[in-house]
């Protein structure tokens, strides 16, 4: 799956890294069972997917933007191409880490260094840096056959 560079990560939690977590917790309706730090997303669209040289995601944000700018339609990270700086590494006990950097799919002054965890159990880690927005993690499941 790794090295075929082909599937796809369905994300359960969203976990905002909010210099004041005061802040979402008085704009967002949260589903049950979320809080500030961990907010359900299993019943929003989101995927990150890695097909050959290309990756594509659309993920919800909650957070902080740290600049004004352009709002399109989307208030999401979304992008889509062949990233920079894409490395694969095995890790312990059967795990791989995968890094990248990447362009805003909607604007041309946004950019992402994201980090994903894959481990044997199937479930991932998804850690994205924005140079306009506070950091994200997100958690869930990889999906082999949804990388096509």
């Amino acid at each position: 799956m790794v090295e075929n560079k082909s599937f796809e990560i369905k994300n359960r939690w969203a976990s905002p890294q909010l210099t004041t977590k005061q802040q979402i917790s008085n704009i967002v309706l949260f589903p049950n069972g979320s809080s500030t730090g961990n907010i359900d997303i299993s019943n929003i669209i989101n995927y990150l997917k890695i097909k050959n040289d290309s990756v594509m995601a659309y993920l919800p944000f909650y957070g902080e933007r740290r600049f004004g700018g352009a709002y399109n339609n989307t208030a999401g990270i979304e992008f889509e191409g062949i990233p920079n700086d894409f490395q694969i590494n095995k890790g312990k006990k059967g795990s791989y880490e995968i890094r990248f950097s990447i362009d805003d799919k909607n604007t041309n002054t946004e950019n992402y260094r994201v980090y994903i965890k894959l481990l044997p159990d199937m479930s991932s880690t998804i850690n994205i840096n924005s140079s306009g927005r506070s950091s994200i993690q997100y958690r869930g499941n990889i999906n082999i056959a949804g990388g096509d």
